[in-house]
């Protein structure tokens, strides 16, 4: 969240964000492997004989490409391992889960049965139906789905206020109601008067707009949470036993666990080890105190940002995960002792959270914290802004305004959308209500509002300043306003006046520049250039967000 180098005015040293580390070297690696296999214990002639996983895997796969009851992988189907059981006498148990045309197939899971010698011997599936449907493009759109599931959910739960309602639609096949059929699945949830979340899956004909089924699911895994900074959030979880996990398999299995207030041990690029990640568990589902004298209050904090920044991604941009590959981070709270910082690691692929001195700062898991720290993640793997000069100022930028737009679109009533970062997280020790401002960025003391062939000698998070005073121009304009019950008061830098077109219209134009056009070497003119090509393709370059675009950098003198 802050600098590390550049000039240093006299005030708080301010959170960094920490580089990735090379993995150790080969020899460590070996070396730590021998002395393991010194030490393991001896295996008795006892050993267990059943086959493995990785060999009733193979099993199962040589029995489908066979053609074992008609089950294998087709040019439109396909086939994913959910689960592998062995039992004591060597029986395996395959279990799949379909897809056609890379749709989950609704009733497409199967179990493959195999003796001990692997021979097929039958199999279990959900129906006898081979799926297949005309076309894969639906007639009803997401929204309209998830409108629709979001009526279904208010009308269970009649006479029950409900809060903080989202739903989100997926396209799949359903061949467990009749004849294979495209359809949205739309899981809705939402609090209720109490801050407990309710939540429904919804099955709606992709085609005609009909309701084919629904139910509540919260029948395994739906908790929530009390958070240090966000009240009552609901959290998917894990059930494990008779305990549950905080790890959300909706989201790519993100998780959280506590550093034990340990460190990495980190030297010239290659960690000799890391603090710890221990799984967080619960008996009842019902997480935190909403204080930090419960360790599992910041983890809640952690988890739900953590959902947040997914969910602003995947419903905003159509990106699922960090790295767009589906595949979720984790969480390490409570690092190191009163550790002043929250940072992103792309050797880890996580997040670390400090819990402050106090004085400065309380612990730093606030929800546009989480998003801005994960978005250095999305920009790693997809633009890849060095981290220093005027790209590591965009770099930094794009991180607050992801972060703000996280923000912004989770829509919580404990902490809403503003132009402020880390605002939560500050302590009256570090003498500001906030880490930065968008709306006019010097106000820290600081930051740049406007580009100066200096610009790029600044701190990163100070040379910042330039793109987000931009971006806070772009969707809101320029003057005096109250936004959320936050005042703002953004000038220009050449006396104009902007007009602004938009949160939504700011974070699409961002995200497509970063993707598509900006490089590791982007500067601010370049930047210009990015915005303006992703504003023509998005909206035309003869549209009043191109001139926006244009308008908006021209007022923090870039072109």
């Amino acid at each position: 969240m802050s600098r590390t180098r550049g000039t240093r005015p006299t005030r708080p040293t301010r959170p960094t964000r920490a580089r990735g580390s090379r993995p150790a070297a080969l020899g460590t690696v070996l070396a730590a492997a021998l002395l393991a296999a010194a030490l393991a214990p001896t295996t008795s002639a006892a050993a267990d004989t059943r086959p493995s996983r990785a060999t009733a895997l193979e099993n199962a796969a040589h029995a489908l490409a066979d053609g074992a009851a008609g089950l294998g992988p087709t040019s439109a189907q396909d086939t994913h391992v959910r689960d592998v059981l062995v039992d004591p006498d060597g029986t395996q148990h395959v279990r799949y889960d379909r897809t056609y045309r890379h749709l989950p197939v609704l009733g497409g899971d199967f179990v493959v049965h195999l003796d001990r010698t692997g021979a097929y011997e039958g199999a279990d599936r959900a129906t006898a139906r081979t799926p297949s449907v005309p076309s894969t493009t639906p007639a009803v759109a997401a929204p309209r789905a998830a409108d629709l599931a979001t009526a279904d959910l208010r009308a269970a739960h009649r006479g029950t206020p409900l809060s903080t309602v989202k739903a989100r639609p997926e396209l799949v096949v359903d061949a467990l109601h009749g004849a294979a059929r495209l359809a949205w699945r739309t899981h809705a949830v939402g609090l209720d008067s109490l801050g407990n979340p309710v939540a429904r899956t919804v099955l709606t004909d992709a085609r005609s707009g009909k309701e084919i089924d629904a139910w509540d699911a919260l029948e395994t895994a739906a908790g929530d949470g009390r958070s240090l900074y966000s009240g009552t959030v609901p959290l998917q979880t894990t059930r494990s036993g008779s305990s549950y996990q905080l790890k959300d398999a909706s989201r790519g299995n993100t998780y959280t666990g506590d550093a034990e207030n340990k460190t990495d041990l980190c030297i010239l690029g290659i960690c000799l080890s890391r603090a710890p990640a221990t799984l967080f568990t619960d008996t009842d589902n019902h997480w935190g105190t909403g204080t930090a004298a419960d360790r599992s209050s910041a983890a809640v904090d952690a988890q739900y940002g953590t959902d947040e920044t997914w969910d602003y991604y995947k419903e905003v941009h159509g990106r699922t995960g960090i790295a767009g590959d589906g595949k979720g981070s984790y969480n390490r709270v409570h690092y190191g002792n009163k550790y002043n910082n929250a940072f992103w690691d792309d050797s880890c692929f996580c997040m670390t959270y400090g819990d402050g001195d106090g004085t400065t700062f309380g612990p730093l898991v606030a929800l546009d914290v989480a998003g801005h720290e994960m978005s250095h993640g999305v920009t790693s793997t997809t633009a890849g802004l060095a981290y220093s000069g005027e790209s590591g100022g965009l770099n930094e930028a794009t991180s607050d305004i992801f972060g703000t737009l996280v923000e912004w679109h989770a829509a919580n009533s404990s902490d809403g959308g503003d132009y402020l970062i880390g605002e939560k997280v500050v302590r009256s020790g570090f003498g500001e209500p906030a880490l930065r401002y968008m709306d006019r960025p010097s106000r820290d003391g600081a930051s740049a509002d406007c580009w100066s062939s200096s610009v790029g000698n600044l701190d990163v998070h100070y040379s910042s300043g330039v793109a987000n005073h931009f971006a806070y121009l772009l969707a809101e304009g320029s003057g005096a306003k109250t936004l959320n019950g936050v005042s703002y008061a953004s000038p220009t830098c050449d006396d104009s006046t902007v007009k602004g077109i938009g949160r939504d219209k700011l974070g699409a134009i961002w995200y497509r520049a970063l993707t598509v056009y900006m490089t590791s070497s982007t500067n601010y003119a370049r930047a210009r250039t990015a915005t303006l090509s992703a504003a023509a393709d998005l909206y035309g370059s003869g549209s009043a967000e191109y001139a926006a675009v244009g308008a908006a950098w021209h007022a923090v003198a870039v072109g």
